[in-house]
């Protein structure tokens, strides 16, 4: 089982405020979707919820959506009502890889259990509002390639960096 993670975060670590998007980066949008259609997105309920209903579930993914509401539906999704409950489902998963997509709780749960091997993180060069942060990582051990930089244009409110990192 192959588990990744996918976030974007400003300069100080910001990932949203009101459950909600603090930016428009349209580059960054293509980036997240290209990379996780044909995988499988794990978010929380209420990063699923943030989501407008038209594009819920998220297209051409396999949307699991983590809970601690037992009547909880999410049509077109697998609910899960906890993290462990979802990576054990997966876990002879070999054909596609299992994005952790948040929010801020699910990424902390990811990261403590220890399972996840690949980060991509978008370093939105700007400071927000944000009331919801990503967890503090140490990156020193991974390594680090660059796939995308983005400077800021009319269509991009701020420049960013999309780096993908390995645990080795």
């Amino acid at each position: 089982m192959k588990v990744a993670l996918i976030v974007a975060m400003d300069r100080e670590g910001g990932i949203g405020k009101n459950n909600d998007l603090m930016w428009h980066l349209p580059a960054d949008m293509r980036f997240f979707k290209a990379t996780t259609t044909g995988h499988v997105v794990v978010l929380g309920r209420k990063n699923y919820e943030s989501i407008p209903e038209r594009f819920r579930p998220l297209p051409d993914r396999e949307n699991a959506v983590l809970t601690r509401n037992k009547n909880y539906h999410a049509p077109g999704c697998v609910v899960f009502y906890s993290l462990e409950e979802c990576l054990e489902h997966y876990q002879r998963e070999t054909e596609r890889t299992i994005f952790i997509i948040g929010g801020g709780e699910i990424y902390k749960q990811a990261l403590e259990t220890g399972v996840v091997n690949e980060l991509y993180i978008t370093h939105v060069d700007k400071v927000y509002d944000a009331d919801t942060f990503f967890p503090k990582i140490d990156l020193s051990g991974w390594i680090a390639t660059t796939v995308q930089l983005q400077q800021p244009d009319e269509r991009h409110e701020a420049g960013f960096k999309i780096a993908h990192y390995i645990r080795p």
